[in-house]
């Protein structure tokens, strides 16, 4: 199974010590050659001997790393999902909306949305991809859930709301605009959508739809 990359771009076997510059360097290399070819021919031809031949990095430096093709896939994507993760501020609007502007910039970059394609084509018949899907969906979705769940907590939202269903109403929009209907939209439908979203679950609303059941 693969490790999950961090935001500077490691995994969590290097976090906590220091990095060879060299190795990071190959790295990177690989990893950039990885994306490359995913963009440009397809998963299939992300191998351990099209990435050497591109990078220039070792088979065995590669292997040491990423064991099998998918796991140099899941990294390649991996890297791009930490990369569009934004700081938050604790604001409950300001951080769905950088949640959901990270969503965007990664829908538009061609790794990411290559990516994204291939790992949810290929879960139907690779038990491996499939891993890989729960792996990049729990990665994509954590900062949503954290934001939802402080909000929750705070009074900002619902107690009672589905956390799941609130990650859903919020990324399904972009994805479902992107990946199944490919259009590309900007920065007013992200802020479309969280109004949209946060309208539909203000806490007085509920509270309201409590008291009006009540006889």
């Amino acid at each position: 199974m693969p490790v999950p990359a961090d935001p500077a771009g490691g995994t969590s076997r290097t976090r906590g010590r220091g990095i060879d510059p060299r190795a990071a360097r190959s790295r990177a290399a690989a990893l950039a050659a990885a994306q490359e070819l995913l963009v440009e021919q397809g998963w299939s031809a992300v191998t351990h001997v099209a990435v050497a031949a591109r990078s220039g990095v070792g088979r065995t430096t590669l292997y040491r790393h990423w064991p099998d093709s998918p796991s140099l896939i899941y990294e390649a994507i991996a890297q791009r999902i930490a990369s569009a993760r934004p700081a938050r501020t604790g604001v409950l609007r300001d951080d769905l909306v950088g949640q959901l502007h990270g969503l965007r910039s990664l829908l538009h970059d061609p790794v990411g949305e290559r990516g994204m394609r291939v790992v949810v084509e290929r879960a139907g018949v690779d038990p491996t991809f499939a891993r890989l899907k729960e792996s990049l969906y729990q990665a994509g979705s954590g900062g949503f859930r954290a934001i939802v769940e402080r909000a929750k907590e705070s009074g900002e939202l619902p107690g009672d709301l589905d956390t799941e269903l609130a990650i859903d109403q919020l990324a399904g929009p972009l994805m479902f605009r992107r990946l199944l209907a490919e259009r590309t939209f900007g920065e007013e439908y992200v802020h479309a959508v969280v109004d949209a979203f946060l309208a539909a679950n203000a806490p007085s609303r509920s509270r309201a739809a409590d008291g009006g059941g009540e006889s």
